[in-house]
């Protein structure tokens, strides 16, 4: 971990990346350990790289090259097969998976369901889920804080009560369960990836880890059985609009299993980086207490009450401009892979079929030759964000592939950050600085530690 010095600009915490080539054993410990370390320094400074570390591998920053991947070149570029193999025991085919004509038709389906009319109507719930947590913090007292935890716990209640509106048959304990289990031991990678051996041969962390992603199944599977026995809600909530959603070009509508895989996909991935991005976006406030004052009086100016709405957002661009500055110094996919289907080239180098070709977020949002003091906390780079490339920037993705539930993360990132933020000023613990570690997603090893002081009543 990188320490400041007294001369030197006090930075929030970016670990150290290595300035000398990893030899495959050395990559594997890394890798299991903490995926992010596997990127070099010189991936900070740099459009492209390339190497062999059992497969051919390159790096890529560019983003006139990540636009010809995700956009332009998108059916050559497939997921990579490490990138499956860690998923589809958890998500199976579902459109995060799935290629080519299967997850056009499915990506068509869902769309709809995250129109900005559906995700507005959410809002009562993110803003309910917010003050809940608010709550709990209030009552929690002086101690200290994980924030991560509440993050998670907020999150997860949105996500449960729209996917599947609090059904008393829905265990969403035992899902959250199971989904911790999950990442805990199939998230890590195995040798085996590496150096590109068969699907076919099973990895270890992935063979004991299915007893979780049998339990998720299983719960998915009887809710959407129940679900179709009784009806839609009188208020239809995610799984509803799923279940009458109808492809417009081929009909076809979702069975049972690919219900249950996408609906998978949108817990899994709908709490745990949103939580993440809200846990990264405290810290920070917490680390520039200045930033985190601007924040308060643009929500205590904007919002009425103490509970930030989904109407309040487009009033709230600084909140906005927090949650975008978390997302690219901590983005949750901080690292994506791709497999080459086709010969190709890319910065003028030469791309073999089979080649792994990674876009790593977290060195490309903080690329030397993007961004102007790439590693400082800065809200204010995004006040004009037409300034910034669109494939520089990249928390969701982008083209055809770009996350469909993107609008839904934002509006329930600025909600949750604003409503605490109303309420709370957030101080650091000393000593008990966040590690940025990466096993499926970027989390702040050891917790975000926080003490939460109430903020007098905005008449008093």
């Amino acid at each position: 971990m990188k320490h400041d010095t007294p001369t030197a600009q006090r930075l929030p915490v970016h670990p150290n990346l290595h300035t000398v080539p990893m030899g495959l054993w050395e990559s594997l410990k890394t890798a299991r350990d903490n995926l992010l370390l596997i990127l070099p320094d010189i991936a900070l400074k740099q459009p492209m790289i390339s190497g062999k570390t059992g497969i051919r591998w390159h790096m890529v920053m560019d983003p006139d090259a990540i636009r010809r991947m995700l956009l332009e070149k998108l059916d050559d570029y497939p997921k990579s097969d490490t990138t499956k193999n860690l998923l589809k025991p958890a998500i199976g085919n579902s459109m995060f998976i799935a290629e080519g004509a299967e997850w056009r038709w499915q990506r068509r389906t869902a769309a709809p369901v995250f129109s900005h009319r559906n995700v507005t109507a959410l809002g009562p719930i993110m803003g309910q889920a917010a003050q809940d947590c608010a709550d709990r913090i209030a009552q929690t007292g002086p101690p200290a804080i994980n924030m991560v935890d509440e993050m998670v716990r907020a999150t997860f209640d949105v996500i449960t009560e729209v996917t599947f509106s609090g059904d008393s048959d829905f265990d969403a304990g035992k899902i959250h369960q199971s989904i911790d289990a999950y990442i805990a031991e199939a998230g890590k990678i195995s040798l085996l990836d590496m150096i590109g051996a068969p699907d076919w041969i099973p990895r270890p962390g992935r063979v004991f880890s299915g007893n979780a992603t049998r339990d998720m199944r299983r719960i998915a599977d009887q809710s959407i059985n129940d679900r179709r026995t009784r009806g839609p809600r009188d208020v239809p909530d995610l799984l509803d609009l799923l279940l009458e959603g109808v492809d417009p070009e081929t009909k076809r509508s979702m069975n049972t299993a690919e219900l249950r895989d996408n609906l998978l996909t949108f817990i899994i991935a709908g709490h745990e980086t949103t939580a993440l991005t809200l846990s990264w976006a405290l810290y920070l406030l917490a680390f520039d207490p200045d930033i985190q004052k601007r924040a308060q009086d643009e929500v205590r100016s904007q919002i009425t009450g103490t509970t930030a709405t989904a109407e309040d957002v487009a009033n709230l661009p600084f909140i906005r401009a927090i949650i975008d500055e978390a997302l690219r110094l901590y983005p949750p996919a901080a690292i994506v892979s791709r497999t080459a289907l086709k010969p190709d080239t890319l910065c003028g180098r030469e791309i073999k079929p089979k080649d792994t070709v990674m876009i790593p977020i977290y060195a490309l949002h903080r690329n030397e030759l993007l961004w102007e003091d790439p590693n400082a906390f800065n809200p204010d780079r995004f006040a004009d964000r037409k300034a910034i490339d669109r494939y520089a920037y990249l928390p969701f993705g982008d083209g055809p592939r770009v996350c469909i539930g993107a609008s839904f993360a934002v509006q329930e990132s600025v909600i949750i950050l604003a409503t605490l933020l109303a309420q709370f000023t957030f101080n650091a613990i000393p000593g008990k600085d966040p590690e940025p570690n990466m096993i499926l997603t970027l989390r702040p090893k050891g917790g975000v530690w926080l003490t939460a002081t109430p903020l007098p009543d905005k008449t008093g």
